[in-house]
């Protein structure tokens, strides 16, 4: 078969590129023993890394998806190429020259679309580098220069001009071998009256690279008040350029984003040029459209979703920031890493900001900030008057269902209480269930939701069926909790007569809840008498609760010196001072919200929170004898 690349060359190829090496240009590797090592499938989503790399074998395998192979796989199945465009890709890095079976060296006919394609890029973005440099390009010199731009920043990013003229480029992608069809296909030239003419013209260009370091696209500056195109003007779409799938200075970031575990999301060519030369080498930009899903499966392989992992968004302050925000925000579960945002004083940008201020201020940006949770819900109550019920319910029924999408039960439960605290509404509890009934009816298992109520701020004692989301048993507040209804139901006469004034919201997951309203409505826990257990079952409101109080009255208590006094202490202390920190937090956010709007509600806030954390003081000093 004609131009069939010899047998004894693609064997070279195959031994002369680390298979490690090649691997690592696309997802961050960490040791997995045995002289293997491992990272996230780029194959297939997922949370904790399956995919396995071994460099004395030259193999990788992941053991979630069963794609497996070496080198030349690997690159075929990234980067979809064919055989012979994977050999010549990695042949070119090791710099082996390729023979084929039918004559010729490396024919640039027999070549694959995407090699030629990518070539086409790396010539056009030379020629553009050179054209910097003249007369023309003066215009384009002095943006980069008020932008606190020099030659060396210029050449480190690769920018460069377009000539003004119809087909400077077109000419001489031709004069290099480059066909019109590939030029078109490109995106590079557009179709003319007479034939295939430059796209980008007159404009700073900055090429953008893949995770790989390739180039497959180019963002245009517009520079001319006669330039009657947009702003910026982006690569459309092609074979080798998706721009959901490719963020702008990863190939530079991507080391130390692996590195030390952290992103800087901006928003703009000039902003990851501006943070660079500032030391935040981790900064990265999409390419004209929202961050989302493809970009966010780009990071999570280089952070590997440990749970140091930071990802930083610095998008500007004002109302397209904010909307920018909050689309990051339903994408924020993606991740593994905490997310954080960052908005600058006076709204400015990384670049106006480095010139304002200079470096130090934006290497103080990209410090983690407001949690990016935080920043979304207060941008969507502010939109409500929270000083009537209306307004509360409004705002709590725009907020409870994107908290509600939140996955891990133990962070939802926390946002909610934030969220409460936003609100201004005083029982937390109310918001928690609110949102655990949305979350229940979000996965399918139960009705549409019914807009909130303000009488329903009354209703926080009633009992709650725990057909919600399976408990995290490892949080060690809902072990507590539970080990504290064990008790209850158990050994009563250990927790009397305090376990009888703790309310049903001091417990914070909804079933153990639902079986402290049972308790209560039988009586009691204090002098519980001997069909004490028969009467709480009695009295709970379906066979869910009923099971669940069988299994607390029949588990052992995990107590290592056996249930006592002084165990039955501590879940009482723990459970009550945690409520009491819940209550703290809610009043801090109250007395956030309220600013200075009304000293009466801002003095009896400061006064019930002196007294709780009085009372803090007292249980962690005294223990249960300050309940």
């Amino acid at each position: 078969m004609a131009g069939r690349i010899n047998d004894d060359d693609v064997k070279a190829v195959r031994d002369a590129v680390p298979i490690d090496a090649v691997v690592s240009e696309y997802l961050q590797l960490r040791n997995a023993g045995g002289g293997n090592l491992k990272g996230l499938c780029p194959f297939h989503d997922e949370k904790s890394p399956s995919f396995q790399v071994s460099p004395s074998k030259g193999l990788f395998h992941c053991f979630g998806c069963q794609e497996g192979g070496d080198t030349i796989a690997f690159v075929m199945k990234i980067d979809h190429l064919s055989f012979s465009e994977t050999v010549e890709r990695l042949a070119a890095k090791a710099g082996i020259t390729l023979r084929y079976e039918e004559g010729g060296y490396n024919p640039g006919h027999q070549r694959g679309e995407r090699i030629r394609l990518v070539e086409a890029h790396k010539v056009a973005a030379e020629f553009y580098v050179g054209q910097l440099d003249s007369p023309e390009a003066e215009i384009g010199r002095k943006f980069l220069a008020e932008r606190g731009f020099d030659q060396a920043a210029a050449a480190h990013f690769g920018v460069g001009y377009s000539p003004a003229g119809w087909d400077h480029l077109t000419r001489y992608l031709r004069g290099k071998g480059f066909s019109d069809k590939e030029l078109i296909l490109s995106g590079l030239s557009q179709d003319g009256r007479r034939g295939p003419i430059d796209r980008f013209r007159g404009r700073l260009m900055w090429p953008i690279k893949d995770v790989g370091g390739e180039i497959v696209g180019f963002g245009a500056r517009k520079l001319r008040d006669d330039d009657n195109g947009p702003k910026y003007l982006n690569t459309p779409e092609t074979p080798i350029y998706k721009k959901s799938q490719v963020l702008y200075g990863i190939d530079l970031a991507k080391k130390d984003i692996a590195k030390v575990s952290r992103a800087v999301v901006v928003e703009g060519y000039t902003d990851v040029m501006a943070c660079h030369l500032a030391g935040v080498t981790t900064a990265i930009a999409t390419c004209g459209t929202a961050f989302g899903g493809d970009h966010i499966k780009i990071l999570r392989r280089l952070l590997m979703d440990n749970g140091s992992a930071r990802v930083i968004f610095t998008f500007d302050g004002d109302a397209a920031g904010q909307k920018a925000a909050l689309r990051a925000f339903e994408d924020d579960q993606k991740f593994a890493a905490e997310t954080y945002i960052a908005i600058a004083p006076d709204g400015m940008d990384p670049c106006d900001l480095r010139l304002a201020k200079g470096d130090e201020a934006v290497a103080e940006l990209a410090e983690p900030r407001v949690p990016l949770f935080d920043f979304a819900l207060r941008q969507i109550v502010k939109r409500y008057d929270l000083d009537t019920a209306g307004g509360q319910a409004a705002a709590l029924d725009e907020a409870a269902p994107i908290v509600a999408k939140l996955k891990d039960l133990s962070v939802r439960q926390r946002v909610s209480v934030k969220l409460a605290g936003l609100l201004g509404i005083m029982e937390d509890q109310f918001v928690v269930r609110r949102v655990s009934r949305i979350a229940q009816w979000q996965r399918g298992k139960g009705g549409a939701p019914e807009p909130s109520r303000q009488r329903s701020y009354d209703d926080v004692t009633a009992p709650t069926t725990p057909a919600g989301p399976p408990l995290n048993l490892r949080s060690p507040v809902h072990q507590t909790e539970r080990e504290l209804l064990k008790l209850a139901l158990q050994r009563p006469e250990l927790v009397s007569p305090f376990f009888d004034a703790y309310g049903v919201d001091e417990f914070t997951a909804p079933p153990y809840a639902a079986v402290r309203q049972c308790i209560q409505d039988a009586g009691g826990a204090d002098g519980a008498p001997a069909d004490y257990v028969d009467a709480v079952l009695e009295s709970a409101p379906n066979d869910t609760v009923r099971t669940l109080v069988r299994e607390l009255a029949v588990e052992r208590i995990y107590a290592a010196k056996g249930a006592d006094e002084v165990y039955a202490s501590d879940q009482l202390v723990t459970v009550r001072r945690r409520a009491v920190d819940r209550r703290i937090e809610q009043l801090n956010a109250a007395l956030k919200r309220l600013g200075h709007t009304s000293p009466e509600q801002v003095g009896a806030a400061q006064q019930e929170l002196f007294v709780l954390q009085q009372y803090k003081t007292a249980l962690q000093v005294h223990g249960a004898a300050a309940l």
